[in-house]
């Protein structure tokens, strides 16, 4: 009885010891990011220029750059690792990543009709975001029509269809593109990048992220018991098809905003949960928060190297590739058995 007492006591105490050294290790990396880059800073000028003295070209490096720019990569990183980690559960699929309805597609396509019609960038923001949603709900509106009782599986090939469908499209917009204006900045949006990012752009992904991010953390309890099966969640008095919907429409609406903001960024919804449930666990109340830290300084690690490695910035969607791939195999490689 002793020993069992201590291991519930001990497992809470575990998961809030590594929340803390979590967060302890996020501010610890944006510091250091705001002293890594071009120009470099100490940690003195970093003070400084937080509190509002020292140089004034420290100051500005400080809050004009830097610092909407750590603020973009955590978001980004968090809302694409929470993304990852619900989809994952709901499809009960380590393979399953946020763009797996077709939402990064689309919203690849929504930016890239908007940079070729020559539109402000908020404009095309606006579009990328409306892409991202337009694709999952044609997805939905096809599946729904499709007559399959597995529902989850229907649901993943039309949007591997659609995916395919809004990449021809993208491609075509490729071609068509002015080759010296507009298809640089089409590339170059679609390999992710957060080099232009400004606190204005990061305020309209805010509302929509933590929109997303409500309904995920009330229905916790439900999404562990949909990993178990429809026949299950029924058994235990829970509506599989209307969770369902909630999650998806939750995960998508977080995807798309920040596929807006920063581009195509691959990998992190794939790989973050995967790290977050060796350390936590499949349960989907602590792999959420897990996912959202790991994700957050994950991305944000990537982004500091991505304006600090070579002289012309490396596009994150290259990094994230170079170091979720073998990590994947790697993965793969220790043969583990079942993905949660």
């Amino acid at each position: 009885m002793g020993r069992g007492t201590t291991a519930r006591v001990s497992a809470p105490s575990l998961a809030w010891s590594l929340t803390t050294g979590l967060v302890v290790g996020l501010v610890v990396l944006c510091f250091a990011a705001l002293m890594i880059g071009p120009y470099g800073l100490t940690p003195g000028e970093v003070l400084a220029a937080l509190i509002g003295r020292g140089e004034a070209q420290a100051q500005i490096v400080v809050w004009n750059i830097r610092l909407p720019r750590i603020g973009a990569a955590l978001l980004v990183g968090a809302a694409l690792a929470a993304a990852g980690a619900s989809y994952q559960a709901l499809f009960r699929n380590p393979l399953v990543s946020p763009d797996i309805l077709g939402v990064s597609a689309g919203a690849g396509l929504g930016a890239v009709a908007g940079i070729f019609l020559s539109l402000p960038v908020a404009a095309i923001q606006g579009a990328a975001f409306a892409g991202g949603m337009a694709a999952v709900g044609f997805v939905t509106l096809v599946a729904g029509l499709v007559r399959n009782t597995d529902r989850t599986l229907t649901l993943v090939l039309v949007g591997v269809v659609i995916g395919a469908l809004a990449g021809a499209a993208t491609s075509l917009l490729k071609v068509l593109a002015d080759p010296y204006d507009q298809l640089p900045a089409i590339t170059f949006w679609l390999l992710g990048s957060l080099a232009s990012v400004t606190s204005a752009d990061i305020l309209p992904a805010l509302p929509a992220v933590a929109l997303g991010l409500v309904p995920l953390v009330l229905l916790r309890w439900r999404i562990n018991v949909l990993s178990l099966g429809d026949e299950e969640a029924r058994a235990l008095g829970v509506e599989a098809g209307r969770t369902r919907f909630l999650v998806i429409a939750a995960a998508t609406l977080i995807t798309a905003s920040v596929t807006a903001l920063a581009g195509v960024v691959g990998w992190v919804g794939l790989v973050i949960p995967h790290i977050a449930r060796m350390l936590v666990g499949p349960g989907f109340g602590r792999l959420l928060p897990t996912s959202v830290l790991i994700g957050a300084g994950y991305l944000l690690v990537v982004d500091t190297a991505a304006r600090s490695i070579a002289a012309i910035e490396v596009p994150l969607g290259i990094l994230t590739a170079v170091i979720g791939a073998p990590f994947f195999v790697w993965l793969l490689a220790r043969g583990r058995r079942g993905w949660s």
